[in-house]
């Protein structure tokens, strides 16, 4: 998204504390690299009740992590919470690359939703 839309604030946050302070994933990264994209300089990060209020829209991956993010809501906070093939009319999970191995099929699916989302706002 970031690529597709410059002009937009968009972060990028995981729901658990492990990998804080680690840039992503070599492996992702190398597929990112194939597709012309840098991420070696982002950091990873936990979604923070904060993050409802800096943010327009909060895109999940799957179920679970939307659990997770709507778990932290601040009470009375709107802030639509959307997983992130549904908001851009497709079905399902995007699949955990680290656990499925498939780092371009991850990329594929998050390039088409990206494109789709980036044309809906």
């Amino acid at each position: 998204m970031r690529h597709l839309r410059p002009d937009l604030m968009i972060d990028s946050a995981g729901t658990g504390a492990w990998h804080v302070g680690k840039a992503p994933y070599g492996p992702m990264q190398d597929a990112a690299r194939d597709r012309g994209i840098d991420m070696s300089d982002l950091r990873a990060r936990v979604i923070t009740a904060q993050d409802f209020e800096n943010f327009d829209q909060i895109i999940v991956m799957d179920a679970e992590n939307k659990s997770d993010v709507e778990a932290i809501r601040p009470s009375g906070n709107t802030t639509p919470v959307g997983l992130f093939t549904d908001i851009t009319g497709r079905s399902g999970p995007v699949p955990d690359p680290y656990f499925t191995r498939d780092f371009d099929g991850a990329w594929d699916l998050i390039q088409a939703c990206a494109a789709d989302l980036a044309k809906q706002i």
